[in-house]
């Protein structure tokens, strides 16, 4: 079986594409991955901008008409080729892209119960029902071993990603319920000092102090999230 027809996950998936946007997922990732699509698009957008600065047509550099007589020399320097100037071009292009990508979503948001909920929002791709886990090599990458120590204990975990919160970047992933995914963020350096309510439109949850920092879980309004609860803090434990 080739690679690409492999099962991908998100993690895959974004390196195979960033790797070559001309990537062609045979997996079906893409078709059910929301945040894959939107990713998709993005690079496509990018490919065309590189595209356009590569095309740019730099006009011939002309010297004004000047009275040597007083000008002093200088050294000779090398000026820039057309091919130089293209180059300038799509870096600035990619810097700019990449900035956008690695800016934190949440950034105007408020609380940490915002930014949460704000996140949650901004990934739905990863609610999802799905009976098949992540591979122990993406819970790895996931959730480093800087930062926590967490098996599979903790219920099918089908999602699992490296994402942003309060411009730290911290686990993000999801278990399957009873009723639903619930969403699990994993964030050793936000400390709160009590456990705080989260409550969205169709969704609930809370915030809890662990240790130095906290955990968020968050299901549908249905969802029992006590047993939850109980399994991902049996199955946590910050490594800091």
């Amino acid at each position: 079986m080739s690679p690409t027809k492999q099962e991908m996950d998100c993690n895959d998936y974004k390196q195979a594409l960033l790797a070559d946007p001309g990537f062609e997922d045979e997996s079906g990732h893409l078709e059910s991955c929301a945040s894959c699509q939107t990713l998709t698009t993005e690079v496509a957008v990018l490919e065309k901008k590189m595209k356009a600065a590569l095309e740019i047509n730099v006009p011939e550099l002309r010297m004004p008409d000047l009275d040597i007589d007083n000008v002093v020399s200088l050294p000779s320097r090398r000026m820039l080729t057309k091919p130089a100037w293209f180059a300038v071009a799509a870096t600035v292009v990619l810097a700019v892209f990449v900035g956008i990508r690695m800016s934190p979503v949440n950034t105007d948001f408020g609380t940490l119960e915002e930014q949460v909920l704000a996140h949650i929002d901004h990934e739905p791709g990863a609610l999802r029902v799905s009976h098949t886990p992540v591979t122990d090599q993406g819970l790895a990458r996931a959730v480093p071993e800087q930062v926590a120590n967490m098996n599979h204990d903790a219920g099918l975990i089908t999602y699992a990603q490296s994402c942003t919160i309060n411009g730290k970047t911290i686990p993000h992933l999801v278990i399957q319920g009873e009723h639903g995914p619930v969403t699990i963020l994993l964030m050793p350096d936000e400390f709160v000092e009590s456990a705080q309510v989260v409550d969205g439109e169709s969704i609930h949850g809370f915030i809890l102090p662990v240790g130095k920092g906290s955990i968020a879980i968050v299901g549908d309004r249905e969802e029992q999230l006590g047993r939850v609860k109980q399994n991902v803090l049996d199955s946590v434990m910050w490594s800091t």
